[in-house]
């Protein structure tokens, strides 16, 4: 099961009590450094933005395709490896807000992990090291180091028996 914490609401929707858990202004700056981010071409300018603007904890040489959209409220609780790519159109949740309570948590994303287009990941998940995450899935549960995964719901295809991925081609 994904690492949440479950935080219990009485009244409306946990939704319309959004901005008793996270404040206006960083709601609005959020939106409008995600939305740069999520048109801008260049990578180093991104990954800052995500690193300083957002808190996000990026790693080195790690690309964010054209139009990812990552956690408007909580951002901060997104950790993202060394050499990573987050395809296209994906989208990072940190937080569900639901009828009677809401929940956050974290999402690890570990190194040399490959996200395929369209993915999206619930709250509380780790992707392990190495691993690829086919277009188009659903991932609701944690991914262990070197596995492939994909679908909704997601399964693993493939797991790696190598430590060491192989090389597909010669310099």
């Amino acid at each position: 099961m994904r690492k949440v914490e479950r935080y219990p609401v009485t009244g409306p929707n946990a939704l319309w009590q959004v901005y008793s858990t996270v404040s206006r202004f960083k709601s609005v700056r959020n939106f409008i450094f995600i939305q740069l981010a999520r048109y801008c071409p260049v990578l180093p300018v991104k990954n800052w933005i995500y690193r300083r603007v957002l808190g996000m904890q990026v790693g080195e040489h790690t690309a964010f395709a054209l139009m990812v959209m990552v956690d408007v409220f909580f951002p901060e609780r997104i950790k993202v490896g060394d050499n990573s790519i987050i395809g296209y159109n994906t989208t990072i949740l940190a937080h569900e807000y639901l009828i009677n309570e809401y929940r956050l948590g974290d999402v690890i994303i570990g190194s040399h992990v490959m996200i395929g287009a369209n993915t999206t990941i619930l709250p509380g998940v780790t992707i392990g090291d190495h691993a690829v995450v086919a277009a188009g899935s659903l991932v609701h549960k944690d991914v262990p180091a070197y596995a492939f995964v994909g679908g909704n719901p997601m399964r693993e295809i493939q797991r790696s028996l190598h430590s060491e991925p192989e090389q597909t081609f010669k310099h």
